[in-house]
Parts: C-alpha cells; sequence; structure tokens
C-alpha cells in the first residue's frame, strides 16, 4: 500500500513542478498549438504537457516497483519510451499518421512479444473460451494500437483525457491493490498522479496540451492495465470476493468513452464514403460543444457517464459478456444519437 501511494505523489510531485518550466520553454521556442478550424481552443497554447507527464509516470515506476517480482517492466517501458518519441516528434514537426501508426505497432509488438501483454480468452463470447496463438497475437496488437488512437482522439478538449484516464486508472489500479497485483497498481497509480498534476493545467483557461506526446502515453498504459485486467481473471479462483463475471465486456464498460466514439466516428466517416483517418468535429466531445456547453462542462459531462457506464458494468457483471456488450453498445449508441440529432436540430434551427 505504501508503494502504490509513494508512486501517486512522486508521479504528481513530478509533472506538477515539470510543467511550468516546459511551458515557459514551449512560449519562448515558439513550440504552440495554434488555433484552427477544427480546434477548439481560440488562443495559441503550449502542447508539450505530455513530456511532464511521461517523466512522471516513468520516474514513479521505476522508483517504487519491486523489479525482482515484475520481470516484464522493462520491455513495458522501451514501449514508453518509443510512444514518448513518437509523440514528442509530433508535436514538434509532425509526421503523417502512417509513421505514427508503424511505430505504434512496434511498441505493441514489444509489449505482446516481450512482456506477454497479450489476450488468450475471449471468455465465451461467441463461444470462444482459448485463443490460438496467431489470433492471441492479432487481437492483443490491435486492442493496444485502438486504445492508444482512442484517447488521442478523444484530446480535444480540456480535460477530458485527463479525466478519462484519471478515472479509468483509479478504478483498475484498485482492482490490482485488492487483488494483490502490486505491480500493475503502482502503474496505474503513478499515471493518475500524474494526469491529476496535468488537469491543474489544463483545466480551463488551460495552460498547456498535453499533445500527442501524453494522449499516446495515457493510450498505452490504459491499453496494458485492461488486458492485464482481463488476463489475469484467469488465475484468479472463481470464489475471490473481487473476481468478476464477464470480464471482456467489464473492460469496454470501464474504456467506454474513447472506445466507443473512436467506434462511432470511424463508422460514421466510413458511411459518408471518406477515410477513416479524415479529420472533421463529429466527436462526441465537439458534439456537446456545439450544443452550447463549456470545454469544462462537456468534460464534466462525458467525466460523468463513463464513471455511470463503469457502476452499470461492474454492478450488472454477471449478466455474461455478450448481453452485457449488446446492453454497453446499445446504450452508448441511443445517448450519443440522441445528442447527435440534439445538435442537428439546433443548427436547422438556428439556419431558420
Amino acid at each position: 500500500m505504501n508503494d502504490i501511494i509513494l508512486a501517486f505523489l512522486t508521479a504528481f510531485a513530478l509533472t506538477y513542478n515539470a510543467i511550468p518550466p516546459i511551458i515557459r520553454i514551449a512560449i519562448k521556442k515558439n513550440l504552440m498549438d495554434e488555433p484552427g478550424e477544427r480546434r477548439s481552443h481560440t488562443v495559441s497554447t503550449p502542447s508539450l504537457g505530455g513530456i511532464a507527464i511521461f517523466a512522471g509516470v516513468l520516474f514513479s515506476i521505476i522508483l517504487w516497483t519491486p523489479f525482482d517480482v515484475f520481470s516484464g517492466l522493462q520491455y513495458i517501458l522501451c514501449g514508453f519510451i518509443i510512444i514518448f518519441l513518437i509523440g514528442a516528434k509530433d508535436d514538434i514537426d509532425p509526421i503523417s499518421p502512417y509513421k505514427k501508426l508503424v511505430g505504434e505497432l512496434l511498441a505493441a509488438s514489444i509489449l505482446v512479444f516481450k512482456s506477454n501483454i497479450k489476450l488468450t480468452s475471449l471468455y465465451g463470447i461467441f463461444g470462444i473460451y482459448e485463443l490460438p496463438e496467431a489470433a492471441s497475437i492479432i487481437l492483443s496488437i490491435f486492442t493496444i494500437l485502438v486504445t492508444i488512437n482512442a484517447f488521442n482522439l478523444i484530446d480535444g478538449i480540456n480535460g477530458l483525457s485527463g479525466s478519462i484516464a484519471t478515472l479509468i486508472s483509479i478504478t483498475l489500479g484498485t482492482w490490482f491493490f485488492l487483488t494483490d497485483h502490486l505491480e500493475f497498481a503502482i502503474i496505474a497509480f503513478a499515471l493518475a498522479g500524474a494526469t491529476i498534476a496535468f488537469l491543474r493545467y489544463n483545466f480551463t483557461p488551460a495552460k498547456i496540451f498535453m499533445g500527442d506526446t501524453g494522449a499516446l502515453l495515457l493510450g498505452l498504459v490504459c491499453a496494458i492495465l485492461a488486458i492485464k485486467f482481463i488476463e489475469l481473471h484467469n488465475i484468479l479462483p472463481p470464489d475471490h470476493p473481487f473476481a468478476l463475471k464477464s470480464v471482456p465486456a467489464v473492460a469496454i464498460g470501464i474504456l467506454i468513452l474513447p472506445l466507443f466514439d473512436t467506434l462511432r466516428v470511424f463508422v460514421t466517416r466510413v458511411l459518408k464514403g471518406r477515410s477513416p483517418l479524415h479529420p472533421d468535429r463529429t466527436h462526441i466531445h465537439h458534439l456537446l460543444i456545439d450544443s452550447g456547453f463549456s470545454h469544462m462542462q462537456a468534460t464534466y459531462i462525458l467525466l460523468a457517464v463513463n464513471a455511470a457506464f463503469i457502476v452499470m458494468v461492474v454492478y450488472l457483471n454477471k449478466l455474461g459478456n455478450l448481453f452485457l456488450l449488446i446492453l454497453i453498445l446499445t446504450l452508448a449508441t441511443v445517448l450519443s444519437s440522441a445528442l447527435y440529432f440534439s445538435v442537428q436540430r439546433k443548427k436547422l434551427k438556428n439556419q431558420t
């Protein structure tokens, strides 16, 4: 318990104190995120906050994780460094999405092949339990890539990515602590400490953005935590007080906002005949802004919705994976559709 608290405090303190000099350097060197057509901000803002998050998380994990019981940690840290380099390069000198994807694929492959961060069972979804090795590798890499980019895609308004990552990491970190998996609890609470410190400077009026450096790292850490949350149930006794049923569905419910928003936007773009990578203003947070909510109001609403989904899936975890997945996706679709049509009606009303 003490190591978890110390990991949280260390990441918080380092990130909190690193951000002011990063802001000064970014302004001095003109490393700013400029307003634009698809941007939700109106003033030039430093965009290197992810450097402080990375430093806080990495230092805290190295300092407080018991390496003697976590031999795969070195490979996880290698993945962190690759993602950091990709994000920092893109924040300073933008690179193509395909080059970013290659780097993300390398990081994901290291995690899967060297650190054994992979899904080995579907827990009976569509009648599938244990996965063949090839399917396990492909599904695991795909899951990591999707989660990494999901956090990057929701990083569009003040406080949103950091708040959602904090909620997810505290939720999963608490479960790891309750099931005596100290090493992953430390990773989770190190991330929570860093993101909470960052949010002090990212809430409106935002003094700094996390940029790709931060968003990609948040996605990677949450992917690792979610996969291990699913996999560790394979070795957890069924009568353990904190063993959950329908584990994959519960994990999806915990990460519902970034995962569902990414799925919804990609499907919408494809149905309109566009590339799924084509940028636009159709994310849920954009819809809330277009509805008249401020950045912080939209962030609080989405944070509350994600928290409500977490409570729901934990409470209903005995329903079965398929039924719970259908319930999650149906409810998310209804809520997002209601918001979308509300925005469309408002736009039509303003035009007339």
